[in-house]
């Protein structure tokens, strides 16, 4: 075979294995974002506040975040395969609790499990992508697993609505867990570490003394705090209004039926699939990934702030608002990618876990707080909470995205180019 075609075939194996860890997101996505659509069933069912269904919602992004570094530990030392796998499992558990749950503990317990479980699935595609793949398709590759995963959060906007009418949340959630232990069974059977040749299949795993001083090491990065900073607001404050608050707000504050706002969330989920193969190449196009996230957060601000205008604002105006939050909110990719661009090789696996702790701890803060705020208000004769309510969460967000956007802009900005240049000098 001539040496010109080698690369093909580990680029053509690599996919597979991507598309694997893509397909088995799915249900990630699906259990992270489920609660913006049954979220007033499950307070109805179980009779409990905003307040305990931002716990609620949050826990599940308590046990993703707590997972983040001992997973990054697991790749640098076990590889993508085994800890995927096993962590499949552990949600599988999780959402088995869930599912069975006759309280609000025990349905807590699950969802935190899940959350733990399900916290590898990104970091783990991560990993594989940066060792099967050149730096510069990172990003591409990156976006195109988000918008995998993303059919989970399409099939539980309209979908689940329409299932949980039909058959009881309760029987949605097992169809759920059982596609999440098919999945692990998939990437057992498909995933592999890395190509024939790598340096981590012939590597010598570190002992934990050294495993430790290379999490220290991503640590003490002094360019790494800037894009923390982002990172721990960003997906917070847009998944807080995909993942909880907008399904409750479109039905409480502008009257749509279930169905009907399922059917915006269905439609921004559409909108962020388009916005990650947007955002996702465009690195590479403009040669620049700090100026892309400062301007998708910048129109990300302005959305929040026009849902946070002292007035009822038309239906369509929400509407619409929703589906460009979902679009825009794609550019958190490049933020991540970001964060990637400054990581050694070798530290690939603790280095992404220490970035997705931020993201992933960023959303159960965010999460939790949006239920106090939104409980702050008493609820209207009908039991809805007022547009106030809401206004004010908006209003928070935007406050909160904007002081994480100005310590980002001190950032240094990674250039895919630079990247490549580095990489053909190493060859």
């Amino acid at each position: 075979m001539p040496s010109d075609e080698r690369p093909s075939f580990p680029h053509r194996r690599g996919l597979i294995i991507v598309m694997t860890l893509a397909t088995a997101y799915v249900a990630s996505h699906f259990f992270r974002a489920s609660n913006v659509t049954i979220g007033l069933d499950l307070m109805r069912d179980l009779a409990i506040g905003p307040e305990a269904l931002g716990g609620l919602t949050g826990a599940f992004f308590f046990g993703f975040a707590a997972m983040q570094i001992p997973c990054g530990f697991f790749f640098d030392r076990f590889g993508p395969r085994r800890t995927v796998t096993g962590m499949l499992v552990l949600a599988t558990i999780g959402g088995i609790v869930f599912t069975l749950a006759p309280t609000w503990p025990i349905l807590l317990t699950g969802r935190t499990l899940m959350g733990a479980g399900f916290g590898v699935m990104l970091i783990g595609s991560m990993v594989v992508i940066s060792r099967w793949f050149p730096p510069d398709r990172f990003s591409t590759l990156t976006a195109m697993v988000l918008s995998i995963g993303l059919v989970g959060n399409l099939v539980a906007t309209t979908p689940l609505a329409w299932a949980s009418e039909a058959v009881g949340w309760r029987s949605v959630f097992a169809a759920a867990v059982l596609f999440t232990a098919l999945a692990a069974i998939a990437v057992w059977i498909v995933v592999r570490d890395a190509p024939p040749g790598h340096p981590f299949l012939a590597r010598t795993p570190e002992p934990p003394r050294e495993m430790l001083q290379g999490l220290i090491e991503v640590l003490r990065n002094p360019r790494l705090k800037f894009i923390l900073a982002l990172n721990f607001c960003h997906y917070a404050c847009t998944f807080t209004v995909q993942g909880l608050w907008g399904g409750p707000y479109l039905r409480e504050v502008h009257g749509l039926s279930a169905i009907e706002a399922g059917n915006v969330l269905f439609a921004a989920v559409i909108a962020y699939q388009a916005g990650m193969l947007f955002f996702g190449p465009l690195d590479r196009v403009l040669d620049t990934r700090k100026r892309i996230a400062i301007g998708g957060t910048l129109v990300m601000i302005s959305i929040l702030a026009l849902l946070a205008v002292p007035t009822r604002l038309p239906a369509w105006v929400a509407i619409a608002a929703m589906i460009a939050v979902g679009f825009f909110s794609a550019c958190s990719t490049m933020v991540m990618t970001h964060g990637r661009g400054i990581i050694p090789d070798r530290l690939i696996g603790r280095g992404m876990a220490t970035i997705n702790t931020s993201v992933m701890f960023g959303v159960a803060c965010m999460q939790t707080l949006s239920g106090i705020v939104v409980g702050a208000f008493e609820p209207l004769a009908d039991g809805a909470r007022s547009g106030t309510a809401y206004r004010a969460l908006f209003g928070v967000l935007a406050v909160v995205l904007t002081v994480a956007l100005a310590v980002y802009s001190r950032s240094e900005d990674v250039k895919p180019s630079d990247q490549m240049r580095a990489v053909k000098q190493e060859g």
